[in-house]
């Protein structure tokens, strides 16, 4: 196991490039799937989520190889099975989109229940009832879920999301493709990523129309062609590394970036008082005095995104005034306060879904262990916020959505290393 060393308290200065969206990347991978002509995906981010993603896709059969520099080329000509594998799913829950292109193109798939992040309820039942919907039959033997089509095609249909979820309309979405007729989905996710992925698919022959929108309508094809698809950059990155220069009182230079896809974060940033500089393909944080602390709501894009909540909370630590921080999608994702408060944090748990925050705190330098992917990348802000030495252990749940981070921090100076336990 390895962890990471931090010794903080230091203004920070230099140009971070933000790399390609996690969730951009992952989909793009599984997409592939629904054709056997060749793939190329570029600006894929070097990461552990990435690195399972292409391991399922192999277990499947799948021709894939890298260049080391962030392009893949693929090739899903022939799947020689059509059950994930349970080991690498159980790590990872975006392996559940991949279920929905397997069950398009082979009427058939088997799959455990998925992974990933500890941050509360993420049940699969808005998948099943979705492919339920599109004629798919389901039956459970002990932890795996079989499905399987009538004559090995899906029928459009529409399906109303009870709830909003990025994954589960990704992956109806894919599923759709193939299906037979149109398929409408309604309350779907309208995050940047879902109309990028559908606008590369319609280039490769799908009919997909309003992604990016509540409504989204599929008529489906007898096949996809093949192409070339640039992963979009990752706004999650982009935002915590403004709300990382912030917190340090640094000038940052995010570069490589799309500021368009995070208008309600400068909103709030705006309102606590931030100096920050916004142009077409970059954003700069400069030193800010008078840090006054705002009440947030986490919401579905385009509100105040539950990825930033947690280093938002950090940044709060050194906020003036009194915050509240609701988050209305997970209950599990607040649980990283307690450890913000053995840094010296002054933080109220109300319930499992509402903190408040005091603050100016100083904060200082603990051992702590890294919860999950937003909340370890909010751990290693607070890190460099405070004083003294802190280590952060379990930083594979980070290495899981920022690549060798470690090294892009130590560019603008931050103390930070890389050891084993």
């Amino acid at each position: 196991m390895e962890q990471f060393i931090i010794k903080g308290g230091k203004s920070l200065e230099g140009i971070i490039e933000v790399r390609g969206a996690k969730n951009a990347a992952l989909k793009a991978f599984a997409a592939s799937l629904l054709s056997n002509k060749k793939w190329i995906i570029k600006n894929v981010p070097a990461i552990e989520d990435v690195s399972r993603m292409v391991e399922l896709l192999s277990d499947l059969g799948v021709n894939i190889s890298s260049n080391g520099q962030g392009d893949y080329e693929i090739k899903a000509a022939k799947l020689k099975k059509v059950k994930l594998r349970e080991d690498l799913s159980e790590q990872l829950r975006a392996s559940m989109v991949l279920t929905g292109p397997i069950l398009a193109r082979e009427g058939k798939v088997t799959f455990s229940y998925p992974g990933g992040c500890v941050i509360g309820r993420r049940p699969i039942d808005i998948f099943l009832d979705g492919f339920e919907a599109l004629g798919a039959k389901i039956t459970r033997d002990k932890s795996l879920f079989h499905l399987s089509t009538n004559r090995g095609k899906l029928r459009g249909n529409k399906f109303i999301f009870p709830r909003i979820s990025v994954t589960a309309t990704e992956c109806l979405m894919l599923a759709a493709v193939l299906a037979k007729g149109k398929t409408i989905l309604k309350n779907a996710a309208c995050e940047p990523e879902i109309p990028a992925l559908a606008q590369f698919l319609n280039k490769c022959g799908a009919k997909i129309k309003g992604a990016g929108t509540h409504t989204i309508e599929i008529e489906g094809v007898e096949r996809l062609n093949g192409g070339t698809y640039k992963v979009i950059p990752d706004r999650l990155e982009t935002g915590t590394f403004a709300i990382l220069g912030i917190a340090t009182n640094s000038r940052i230079k995010i570069a490589k970036c799309n500021p368009t896809h995070l208008e309600a974060l400068w909103i709030a940033l705006n309102k606590a008082g931030v100096n920050l500089e916004l142009g077409k393909d970059y954003v700069i944080t400069k030193p800010t005095k008078n840090l006054k602390s705002i009440d947030i709501v986490t919401h579905e894009y385009p509100g105040f995104a539950t990825d930033f909540q947690a280093p938002f909370t950090v940044l709060m630590t050194q906020a003036r005034g009194q915050s509240l921080i609701h988050e209305i999608i997970y209950e599990g994702r607040l649980l990283y306060a307690q450890i913000l408060n053995q840094m010296g944090a002054n933080i109220v748990v109300c319930d499992p879904h509402r903190i408040i925050v005091n603050g100016p705190s100083r904060l200082y330098g603990r051992r702590i262990i890294s919860p999950d992917i937003r909340a370890g990348i909010a751990l290693v802000v607070a890190a460099l916020v405070a004083q003294g030495e802190t280590r952060i252990e379990n930083i594979y749940q980070i290495d899981r959505g920022y690549e060798r981070i470690e090294e892009r921090l130590a560019k603008l100076g931050a103390n930070i290393k890389r050891v084993k336990n």
